[in-house]
């Protein structure tokens, strides 16, 4: 199953105008309040992770938006793993390599691409494509409330 550029571009600027829309009304808490920790832990992150902000969709009962900034040194890779929700990742810096069990082969995107996760499909390989260069990546995460966003293979 491949999915097309302007999909994808869709889903981007799907999750852009939610963001926009909850910060214009003022419902979003802030991931710098004194919870980060206690919410970090309930969300399950990594240590590459860092909390952006995370609230519940008010118009999708049951289901919260969770945007992570994720960093990856030269050369650092994640083992295997996979979300419970859709995830788009929107790369910041750098270059990610990236597969999905569900979205095809391996490829590398470069500052201001983007790619599609839908939920529970693998992530096969996840790294900086960069032996010398750091790599960062925004990643909006839809789950269910109490969903741990990320769990690595055994």
């Amino acid at each position: 199953m491949s999915i097309s550029l302007k999909k994808i571009q869709w889903i981007v600027a799907g999750a852009a105008l939610v963001l926009v829309g909850a910060l214009a009304t003022g419902t979003w808490s802030r991931a710098d309040s004194a919870d980060v920790g206690d919410q970090r832990t309930r969300l399950g992150l990594s240590a590459e992770e860092k909390l952006v902000i995370t609230e519940m969709l008010p118009n999708v009962p049951g289901k919260r938006i969770t945007v992570t900034v994720v960093s990856y040194a030269p050369g650092q890779k994640s083992d295997l793993h996979h979300h419970p929700g859709s995830v788009v990742a929107y790369v910041l810096s750098g270059a990610i390599r990236s597969e999905n069990s569900a979205t095809g082969p391996v490829k590398v995107y470069k500052v201001g691409e983007s790619f599609f996760e839908p939920p529970g499909s693998r992530h096969l390989v996840s790294e900086n494509a960069s032996e010398k260069e750091p790599a960062t990546l925004l990643a909006v995460h839809v789950a269910d409330d109490g969903a741990h966003l990320t769990t690595f293979d055994k």
